[in-house]
């Protein structure tokens, strides 16, 4: 990993989430009642939490964590999936019903529209949580998304914070986030749409997330003010900013040519939790996560888009 990115010698605790995901590469997004054809249709296990763990191992830190699986077919994809991700099968657990799957469309630009049914996973639960709690005390960092409920995660962030570990919120998709969630998080990162909606909630304009200047001057000390040590904002293809009590770092996008945006938060996030871990400067860890995203980006589906520290440095070296 080289002299700059220290091995870590505490796993990245991960409250993850499986889904099963099938997406279809369109020129463009159907209209209402439309059938079309698709250049291609990848079926894969993924799910926020599932990327974020896979992009960490790729970095070489160790993971541990939590992933919750029904026991319909959807669920016989997960164990083979962390094998082939060299990721602990201790994380599986089989909870019942069904398991979370999700459906998308990527068009000729590489945007892409999704649609996610939790199910199973927000059946994790505080209980399942405190069953891990030496785990959780003996992290490097504790990390979340969204697609489980708020009850795992405040359990895991209380007791990431009376153990001194730092955490890290990825709300995605959007929901409000709790007093008690948010006072616990360490690291908030947040993508330009769910600033606004964060935004909106905390009782700011819109234009407070609109752009870098604005983040860093009023939504970043509002969401500080509650909890969060550092927050960072992501912006696509024009990079992102990250603003911490004592320094705000601003990193300009990658050009690279986009097959589609799939998993590029979730490398980016799971980038910048590492590095950020390893107690790199911010700028670094930010610049990390922004070539981690974009290299993402790269490569259909999320699987095997999401790159290896190699890749990412190869990337920072080269001219752009």
């Amino acid at each position: 990993m080289g002299k700059s990115n220290p091995m870590l010698d505490k796993p990245i605790f991960v409250l993850g989430s499986f889904v099963l995901a099938c997406t279809a590469k369109v020129d463009r997004f159907p209209q209402p009642g439309e059938s079309m054809a698709a250049q291609r249709v990848t079926i894969e296990p993924g799910g926020k939490g599932l990327n974020q763990a896979m992009m960490a191992r790729r970095l070489g830190a160790s993971v541990d964590g939590l992933l919750a699986v029904g026991d319909d077919l959807a669920a016989r994809f997960a164990l083979p999936a962390l094998e082939r991700a060299d990721l602990p099968k201790t994380m599986l657990l089989p909870i019942g019903g069904e398991s979370g799957s999700g459906i998308g469309f990527i068009d000729a630009e590489g945007e892409t529209c999704l649609a996610i049914a939790p199910n199973a996973n927000l059946a994790l639960s505080a209980a399942h949580v405190r069953a891990r709690t030496e785990a959780i005390e003996g992290a490097a960092l504790v990390t979340a998304q969204y697609e489980i409920a708020d009850a795992p995660i405040r359990e895991a962030f209380a007791l990431a914070r009376r153990a001194g570990v730092p955490t890290l919120l990825n709300p995605s998709p959007f929901r409000a986030i709790s007093r008690e969630i948010l006072g616990t998080t360490s690291i908030l990162i947040v993508n330009e749409t769910e600033a606004r909606s964060l935004a909106a909630t905390l009782g700011l304009s819109a234009e407070a997330a609109a752009t870098p200047n604005g983040f860093a001057a009023e939504l970043a000390p509002a969401i500080r003010a509650r909890g969060p040590r550092c927050v960072v904002l992501t912006r696509g293809a024009a990079g992102a900013v990250a603003a911490a009590a004592d320094e705000v770092a601003e990193q300009p996008g990658f050009a690279v040519a986009t097959t589609d945006s799939l998993g590029a938060g979730d490398a980016f996030a799971a980038t910048f939790g590492v590095r950020m871990a390893q107690r790199l400067p911010l700028s670094i860890a930010l610049r990390e996560a922004a070539a981690a995203g974009a290299l993402t980006t790269t490569r259909p589906g999320v699987f095997e888009a999401l790159p290896r520290a190699d890749e990412i440095a190869a990337m920072i070296a080269s001219p752009h």
